[in-house]
């Protein structure tokens, strides 16, 4: 800063004994010649000058910004950045863990956001949402790996500090906007007029409490970090362990699979087996009785027709068979 401030200063005096000279001279022309358009037009030539070094100066010192450092326009600090972290972290005591993690955040002025949590002794898990100051982000991060053993860590920063000032310069002129519509309407003279301003005025006012609201969203997120933090037992399996492959890794997953799909059709069976015995038993002996019943019983007896051949009755159908005429006997001698 100190090199920059010796250009700029050296450029500037620079420019004002150039102004100088050219002040002198142009008072010199005009004694000699005793013109008074020429003696008024001097210092307008002068301010030119004065623009014009004073231009050169400015895009000196930013050529020198640029081919030194590169300084950006604002410092870390005076950035808006919003940090999100995630973490898991495995511990013998998820309740009194629990406990801690909060008692760490409250410590620092920050607080909790949401607290989920499912006790199974060993197996319990807790997922805390927890809110911090920005500036004790990291720190606070570090405390929480401490609590057990950490399976997990993520952390993503995001810069907004583009957008802050564009909503800053977007209210600006919103409310720039409001205040001209508010005189406007004050200085309404129809009905028309009257109603039109007030539609307009209120869209702006909707418009400039829209802008506020993601400001406030903005300063929200960026001096309160967000943690989310998973609490998890000791019997709890890792989600992200690496994918393996093998026979052994293939047969222990087909085992896995096999004792699964057993202890599903052991639970159906068990859910069928009272229907079975209250309805499938009498069932089995009704059908076992009606066989043998089948089995043991004689076969029906067809009736018995007439001894010898005869004329039956002529039916409906059409007459009975035809009697066959009888035969004349032999003669015995003359």
């Amino acid at each position: 800063m100190d090199g920059r401030e010796r250009r700029r200063r050296s450029v500037r005096l620079t420019a004002a004994a150039l102004v100088a000279l050219l002040g002198l001279a142009a008072c010199g022309s005009g004694d000699s010649g005793g013109n008074k358009d020429s003696a008024a037009s001097a210092p307008e030539a002068a301010s030119a000058d004065k623009n014009r070094a004073r231009a050169g100066a400015e895009q000196g010192g930013g050529q020198a910004e640029q081919g030194g450092a590169g300084a950006p326009d604002l410092r870390v600090d005076q950035r808006s950045i919003i940090y999100t972290g995630t973490m898991r972290v495995q511990v013998d005591d998820v309740d009194a863990a629990a406990r801690s993690a909060i008692a760490t955040v409250t410590a620092v002025g920050g607080f909790v956001g949401g607290d989920e949590r499912r006790s199974a002794d060993a197996d319990a898990t807790a997922q805390l949402e927890l809110r911090v100051p920005a500036a004790k982000f990291h720190g606070v991060v570090d405390e929480l790996a401490k609590l057990g053993r950490q399976q997990r860590r993520e952390i993503h920063t995001e810069d907004v500090t583009e957008q802050v000032v564009d909503l800053d310069a977007r209210i600006t002129t919103q409310r720039a906007r409001v205040e001209s519509a508010r005189r406007l309407l004050a200085r309404a003279s129809t009905i028309t007029d009257l109603v039109s301003l007030e539609n307009e005025l209120s869209r702006r006012e909707a418009d400039l409490a829209s802008l506020e609201a993601k400001k406030k969203r903005l300063a929200d997120l960026t001096s309160l970090s967000t943690i989310t933090v998973s609490l998890v037992g000791p019997d709890v399996s890792t989600a992200d362990e690496e994918t393996e492959i093998g026979f052994l890794v293939g047969l222990k997953g087909g085992w896995k699979v096999f004792l699964t799909s057993m202890t599903v059709l052991l639970t159906v069976l068990g859910a069928v087996l009272p229907w079975l015995l209250v309805f499938g038993v009498p069932l089995a002996v009704l059908l076992v009785v009606l066989r043998r019943r089948r089995r043991t019983s004689p076969p029906p007896v067809a009736p018995a027709g007439p001894a010898g051949p005869g004329p039956g009755p002529a039916g409906p159908a059409g007459p009975g068979p035809t009697a066959r005429p009888p035969v004349p006997a032999a003669r015995s001698g003359p």
